[in-house]
């Protein structure tokens, strides 16, 4: 579909062989980003790896942080800090055994709390960034980010609009909040590099590469290179991942009770939780999330590509300078590839267990494909499927107040933002199983 969003030409792909075309044959022609006055901003002028155009700069950045922040065994070195976090969810959850719990703040504070410690190598609670000022700060960078600025699309009159709406005023402001708390990171590990653990965090890693200089374009690696990077790490996506999760399985007790037999069965009766070296075993669990990203992916429009050359899609001219958009979700509920789209059923990947979200079957494509594929999607899984597990694994789960499953709101948030949230917050009842 050809739109033009006033000077802004744009083209989405919503089938899984236009997505071929763009995110295979033609990727190097379409690999850049839109240098667009929310996202520029917000990225320290493209020092990231989600937001920055193609070139030097991105390709040495996200070098860095394949090798040096999402490599495997990085991964790895953090499997002590969400064991733990999930020790600290199931504990709070326990305690709140047979009353309704809010489950979609607990897995965001969850995921909040993982990368929180990931990056700073302490503890979210009691650091100086209390939970509302960061909360606060995620939902505001993800609106500015799902915006056009009325200057982008309307030449000459658009500024007016965006004076009269605060647009860039509210840019400023977030970025001023966003900032502050990526320096306040910052400077904690400076003042305290001394007493550091033996054990890196991606902001000891930043500060290492620093001092042996390393080089990203044309400049050494500074202070704003680290706060573009720190801007990729969302906690929004494996949150928002669970939660639809979490949902479906409510609404299908045979697919939640055959998730949790396999689970049980694999982890035994005497477990406390369930450990990372024990998913690799849950075949069914995989089922269950790659159902979940096809049916409802975090972020349903894949971030825009900008076009750099001239090339052809199904027999159409594309120019350059076109915003391309993926529409994940529809490809995801295409019929013409999936059988019953729209109903909740994991057993179709046991037919089809080749097919997998990392950027090789362009009819599941959650975390995108081609050279812009999300450089986090091995840290983003693990995380996920640890933490299903485990509330599959501890609780029985019901539904508040003598809800059927057919009255669950599944509505979809409305919104200027990149992701898709549950309209109505998760609530259940849990009902302890092994605590």
């Amino acid at each position: 579909m050809f739109l033009k969003l006033g000077r802004i030409p744009l083209v989405v792909i919503s089938s899984p062989e236009a997505a071929k075309h763009v995110l295979k044959t033609h990727d190097l022609d379409c690999c850049s980003r839109p240098i667009l006055s929310g996202s520029a901003k917000l990225s320290y002028n493209g020092l990231d790896i989600a937001f920055a155009p193609y070139g030097e700069i991105w390709r040495q950045t996200r070098k860095l942080c394949v090798l040096e922040l999402f490599s495997a065994k990085r991964v790895q070195s953090f499997q002590y800090i969400r064991e733990e976090e999930v020790g600290s969810l199931l504990d709070s959850i326990s305690a709140s055994s047979e009353t309704p719990v809010d489950l979609s703040e607990k897995i965001c504070t969850f995921f909040a709390s993982v990368i929180f410690r990931m990056s700073c190598g302490t503890a979210f609670r009691g650091s100086g960034l209390d939970t509302e000022r960061l909360s606060e700060v995620i939902p505001e960078v993800e609106s500015v980010l799902g915006n056009f600025c009325a200057g982008e699309c309307i030449p000459y009159v658009g500024w007016i609009i965006d004076r009269l709406t605060g647009h860039h005023t509210k840019i400023e402001k977030v970025f001023r909040r966003l900032d502050s708390v990526f320096q306040w990171i910052i400077d904690d590990h400076i003042n305290f590099q001394g007493s550091r653990r033996a054990k890196e965090d991606i902001i000891d890693v930043l500060l290492r590469l620093q001092r042996e200089q390393v080089q990203i374009g044309e400049t050494w690696l500074t202070k704003n290179h680290m706060k573009g990077v720190l801007f990729l790490a969302g906690t929004d996506t494996g949150a928002i991942t669970v939660t639809w999760a979490m949902s479906e399985l409510v609404r299908n007790p045979r697919v939640l009770k055959k998730a949790q037999d396999e689970i049980r069965n694999v982890a035994g009766k005497k477990a406390r939780f369930v450990k990372e070296e024990e998913i690799g075993s849950l075949e069914y669990l995989r089922m269950v999330l790659k159902e979940t990203l096809r049916l409802h992916p975090p972020g349903p429009l894949l971030v825009a590509r900008e076009t750099m050359s001239h090339f052809k899609i199904n027999g159409f001219d594309i120019h350059p300078k076109t915003l391309i958009q993926i529409n994940a979700w529809a490809i995801g509920r295409d019929p013409e590839y999936w059988n019953s789209p729209e109903e909740f059923i994991p057993e179709r990947f046991a037919n089809n267990a080749s097919i997998d979200f990392k950027g090789q079957h362009f009819e599941l494509l959650p975390f995108g494909a081609g050279r812009r594929v999300c450089p986090g999607i091995h840290l983003a899984t693990t995380t996920m499927e640890l933490l299903l597990a485990n509330l599959l694994y501890c609780f029985d789960w019901k539904l508040p107040r003598g809800m059927k499953e057919e009255d669950m709101n599944m509505e979809e948030a409305a919104g200027q933002r990149l992701d898709v949230h549950k309209k109505i917050p998760l609530e259940l009842v849990p009902v302890n199983y092994i605590m």
